[in-house]
């Protein structure tokens, strides 16, 4: 059994529009882990991201925006929850706050920015 207490989080920046208070450092599980995202705008700010080896599953705590494929459009809002399987190819828009929740545990290295190509 763990505790992370919020004042042992690290706030980290990815990007302009996206900020996060990390708590799988301090948690130190590979097979799990939690953030506090919040997003203003687009993200990634051009082009997709995508997971090559971690499900996300989002809860949104704050404001609305869409999660969008390079086919389809999700709106989301607060209460609702996304799961995101790995390498799914997305990009945020919005103003949001949501809890994450990754397995297993995300990495930098995992994540992968594609441009608008789908390279």
């Amino acid at each position: 059994m763990k505790i992370v207490k919020k004042n042992n989080a690290k706030y980290m920046r990815n990007s302009d529009t996206s900020k996060f208070l990390e708590y799988s450092i301090e948690l130190n599980d590979k097979d799990i882990d939690f953030c506090i995202i919040e997003i203003n705008g687009r993200y990634p700010e051009q082009g997709y991201c995508t997971n090559e080896k971690c499900k996300e599953l989002c809860y949104i705590l704050e404001g609305k925006g869409t999660l969008n494929k390079k086919d389809e459009m999700l709106n989301f809002e607060p209460g609702d929850v996304i799961l995101i399987d790995k390498e799914e190819v997305y990009y945020w828009a919005g103003n949001c706050k949501m809890i994450a929740v990754c397995t297993p545990a995300w990495s930098k290295e995992q994540c992968k920015l594609i441009d608008d190509k789908g390279e």
